[in-house]
């Protein structure tokens, strides 16, 4: 199994399979609208300006599991994004990210990687290379334009 084998719904309603995605690299993170990392929104959105013409997708996937900091509808979060971040990359629909529920993606990234590599708040961030295997996990307070996140990005996009 890869990433690809694996499909979101967009925050509209509509079909989104990471195998749309194949070719490119993936930079999936877990967000929420009334955390203290919510401006990681900035970052994430610079990541998707400045590597997106490279290959590189960012796909955020708003979640409510940790502090109930994501409570309103995928309407609200679609226009907070948009009018507080002027966030234009690609939002999934509200989904778990941990636990019996959790998204099937999410569920195989734990099979992959084992329990440790579970996000353990907002904004965890998991690397999915063009081949749709598992390039990188970063946590939760490794901001977008870590260093750390720009390098593993520039290793898995074509130069």
């Amino acid at each position: 199994m890869s990433a690809h084998d694996f499909s979101f719904r967009t925050i509209g309603g509509a079909p989104l399979p990471l195998s749309d995605f194949a070719g490119k690299a993936v930079l999936v993170v877990n967000t929420a609208s009334a955390c203290g990392l919510t401006p990681q929104y900035e970052g994430l959105e610079t990541l998707w300006r400045d590597y997106g013409a490279r290959g590189l997708v960012v796909l955020g996937v708003p979640c409510n599991d940790f502090g109930a900091q994501e409570p309103g509808s995928e309407a609200s979060i679609k226009t907070f994004c948009e009018t507080r971040f002027a966030v234009d990359f690609p939002l999934a629909s509200k989904e778990a990210v941990i636990g019996a529920g959790a998204h099937p993606f999410y569920r195989w990234v734990l099979g992959e990687l084992g329990e440790g590599a579970a996000p353990k708040w907002n904004f965890h961030k998991y690397l999915i290379a063009p081949d749709g295997s598992i390039a990188g996990t970063f946590g939760s307070r490794t901001a977008p334009l870590d260093p750390e996140i720009k390098t593993a990005i520039e290793a898995i996009l074509p130069a």
